[in-house]
């Protein structure tokens, strides 16, 4: 499994400005050609999509996905859509039409299973079960609803913000069952898990300021 750190826009928060699954990954139209490079090689992916979300950059803030398809908020332009349409091939892709647009930051999942903000309805967890795939449960990580700020989760495991209690390490490890569940850290000791990363099965790549301590862990936990 490979991993390398970066930086993107000249920060370390690089998880607010990627998506990927196993098959593809969705990045800024004015990520550095060699950013691209590197984001093909450590995580084995072919497709590259290239597009503003919302208008934005932040394309980890706004979507949420896996190998069976991905969400997208309401607030996504014609244009972002009918990019998305046309370049994501056989993926199912669906628009959640709530108020909490940034899907990113709100729901953890793989390709199984999901932990969702308990904000959400029940009809926003159902379109996610239908097109994505994956059983829905409502929750927490540290008393807060951005479950998926303060976690990661691919096929392997699931990193979890050292703001998390035991408690809600037990939860996550009745929703993500046989996957292995541990508390870290990102870019010198962020608890925001998912914005100083990218994961998938094949490959991870972390924030410049992760530490090797950090490093680690990430590979104990999702990449091996």
């Amino acid at each position: 499994m490979s991993l390398e750190k970066l930086s993107l826009f000249g920060v370390s928060s690089i998880g607010v400005f990627i998506f990927a699954n196993n098959e593809l990954a969705i990045v800024p139209p004015t990520i550095p050609p060699n950013d691209i490079e590197t984001l093909k090689e450590v995580m084995g992916v072919e497709k590259i999509i290239q597009t503003t979300i919302c208008g934005t950059n932040l394309i980890g803030v706004f979507i949420v996905g896996n190998d069976k398809g991905i969400a997208v908020p309401i607030d996504i332009l014609e244009e972002e859509l009918e990019l998305l349409k046309k370049e994501i091939g056989d993926l199912n892709i669906v628009v959640i039409s709530d108020r909490r647009n940034a899907l990113g930051n709100l729901i953890l999942l793989n390709n199984s299973k999901a932990l969702v903000s308990p904000y959400f309805s029940k009809e926003v967890r159902n379109l996610l079960l239908d097109n994505l795939g994956v059983e829905v449960v409502e929750g927490k990580i540290a008393d807060s609803e951005l479950v998926g700020t303060l976690a990661i989760a691919n096929n392997r495991g699931v990193l979890v913000s050292a703001l998390a209690s035991e408690n809600d390490l037990e939860f996550l490890s009745s929703i993500f069952n046989n996957l292995t569940i541990d508390v870290g850290t990102v870019n010198r000791g962020s608890p925001f898990i998912r914005t100083g990363m990218v994961v998938n099965d094949r490959g991870a790549l972390v924030g410049e300021d992760t530490t090797g301590p950090e490093i680690m862990r990430i590979q104990q936990v999702l990449l091996s």
